[in-house]
């Protein structure tokens, strides 16, 4: 077994707004079983009681699209290897194993709805505690009898504040980090939650912020440095960021060096 040395360098943090452009919905547990209850809630902020996106869903929706891309991913079943630079393993993490990769490089936090959209879902008649009820009509193809269904999601226009810390052990951390932003790319024409191939859970991401941060952050508060990406990307607005990141990688990738 290879005696590999790892040492941190970096971390960079990937932030900004995930935007519901349709209703969302990423399954929560009933507390209650009600007559008239809602049989599909979404998963909530205990704290709050507000809707939330769990880090889980969005990293394993992003590893998931990546695994397909490479097809690695044909039966279902979360990819896993023993190839010690497999770049979907290295990012996203394996089963406990003795192959030496270091530790998992991407954390992808808890996503919260920001102060703007819980004005607006006050505000809203139709929005109770940040979600819609949606009823939908499931019909028998062969009996032709309806089953009706009420469906809780977060409406459309809500946006949620994202923020995913990605940990730079050496150089080829720094160019494996495209794939991430890949995925994103791909999420943003795939869908997240539930429903998705009826409607639900197209996203996007905005007002992305990058921010570097070395050794000397952690250890007296300096060695900061924030990406602006406007400078390296334009501003396009006909095209999602992360595509423009995409488009021009080789500029980006010279700042986080």
């Amino acid at each position: 077994m290879a005696n590999y040395q790892f040492k941190f360098q970096k971390n960079i943090l990937i932030e900004g707004k995930l935007v519901c452009e349709t209703g969302l919905h990423i399954g929560g547990a009933s507390e209650n079983l009600e007559i008239g209850g809602i049989d599909n809630p979404v998963i909530i902020d205990p704290k709050t009681r507000l809707p939330m996106i769990p880090g889980s869903s969005l990293k394993g929706r992003i590893r998931t699209l990546i695994e397909l891309k490479k097809g690695v991913n044909n039966d279902g079943s979360v990819h896993s290897c023993r190839v010690p630079d497999c770049i979907i393993c290295t990012i996203f993490g394996r089963g406990a194993t003795d192959i030496e990769s270091g530790p998992t490089r991407l954390i992808v936090r808890d996503a919260f709805p920001i102060e703007e959209t819980k004005k607006y879902w006050d505000t809203n008649e139709n929005i109770v505690r940040g979600t819609e009820i949606k009823r939908e009509n499931w019909i028998n193809r062969i009996t032709s009898e309806a089953d009706l269904r009420d469906i809780e999601r977060v409406p459309a226009g809500s946006e949620f504040y994202f923020r995913m810390v990605y940990a730079v052990y050496n150089d080829a951390d720094i160019k494996n980090l495209k794939t991430l932003f890949e995925g994103m790319f791909l999420l943003e024409d795939s869908y997240l939650g539930g429903n998705g191939t009826r409607g639900y859970g197209k996203i996007k991401f905005k007002d992305i912020e990058i921010k570097s941060r070395d050794a000397q952050y952690y250890e007296n508060g300096t060695g900061e440095s924030v990406i602006q990406l406007s400078e390296i990307i334009g501003n396009n607005i006909d095209k999602t960021e992360v595509n423009l990141i995409l488009q021009n990688w080789k500029s980006l990738i010279g700042n986080l060096k």
